[in-house]
């Protein structure tokens, strides 16, 4: 249940349609944050650029918050330039085998951040054309932002060690 203050916000209202893809939200500093469900954020995301203008994703980014469950969350920075606006959706994912769908078919530029994100905290983004490692060897072991990585890395970190 989304506040009165938020359901007077203009793309708070226009997801009314997508009946429980808005799970929860804030609005703080100015800076409104829609926390929406996994399952249903490539149509969110979709909608949010053909019918919202937000034609621009600026980032994606995941955060570990090890031990609690759901453990991961993975953030969508989106910019509409013709409203000078910006949104943040973010989704939470549980720890055993964290998977979302990748937004990929909506904006091209999730490539390199769902990839990064993959590489380094271990998310799989389901139909990304390309999930492959990006930052760390091939042959490594382990995603090292998470939060139970160990600090000075695995005594043998590689696949072969």
């Amino acid at each position: 249940m989304l506040s009165d203050q938020l359901n007077q916000i203009r793309v708070v209202q226009a997801l009314e349609a997508f009946a429980g893809a808005v799970l929860d939200g804030k609005l703080d500093r100015n800076e409104l944050t829609l926390h929406i469900a996994p399952e249903r954020i490539v149509e969110v995301c979709r909608f949010l650029k053909t019918g919202q203008q937000f034609v621009r994703l600026s980032g994606i980014t995941a955060v570990d918050w090890h031990p609690m469950e759901p453990r991961f969350e993975v953030v969508y920075h989106l910019h509409s330039m013709e409203r000078n606006e910006r949104l943040r959706l973010t989704c939470r994912l549980d720890g055993a085998q964290p998977g979302i769908d990748s937004v990929f078919s909506v904006w091209r530029a999730a490539d390199w951040y769902e990839r990064e994100i993959f590489d380094l905290f271990g998310v799989t983004f389901r139909n990304h054309p390309n999930l492959i490692r990006i930052l760390m060897p091939e042959d490594w072991v382990g995603h090292p932002l998470r939060k139970d990585f160990p600090i000075h890395g695995h005594k043998y970190s590689y696949k072969d060690g």
